[in-house]
């Protein structure tokens, strides 16, 4: 993945018997507050698919309950789902893009306007980087940067 830190838990790091603020790394999904319900859902919920397949270790192993059926791996290490102004959420995914370390995966607003996936890529593909605009983006990584990035943002109402 070009352009992409290379973010992830070692498997030593992986401490599913400590608390999530003991995870070395931090993850976060900053989404646009002004979004309706139902695409704030949809753009958090793309941007951590997106995050789970990038990152490694966010994902601990599956529950077997009781009657022995199985429940797949949820995020040991936590994740908050914040909201923001869509200017600050495109203010901090340029600081992100530019902090060490950080891994981003952004949804812009293209993702949300087609069904067609070429169509997405098109339409990202003819909008100059800075006139894009995002719906969320999820950051990874060290502790200290993200949440100097996201520092004031309140849980997504």
């Amino acid at each position: 993945m070009d352009g992409i830190n290379q973010v992830g838990f070692e498997p030593g790091e992986i401490r599913t018997d400590e608390p999530t603020r003991s995870a070395r790394l931090k993850w976060v999904i900053v989404v646009d507050e002004e979004l309706p319900a139902g695409r704030a859902t949809n753009a958090a919920i793309c941007v951590a698919a997106a995050t789970t397949t990038a990152v490694t270790g966010l994902i601990g192993p599956e529950a077997k309950d009781a009657g022995g059926s199985v429940h797949p791996g949820l995020p040991w290490a936590g994740c908050s789902v914040l909201g923001a102004s869509a200017a600050r959420l495109a203010e901090i995914r340029a600081r992100a893009v530019e902090s060490l370390g950080v891994f981003v995966a952004d949804m812009p607003t293209q993702g949300q306007s087609t069904r067609v996936y070429d169509e997405y890529l098109r339409q990202v593909g003819e909008t100059a980087p800075d006139d894009l605009a995002y719906h969320a983006i999820s950051l990874v990584g060290p502790r200290n940067r993200i949440d100097k990035l996201v520092h004031r943002l309140g849980l997504l109402a």
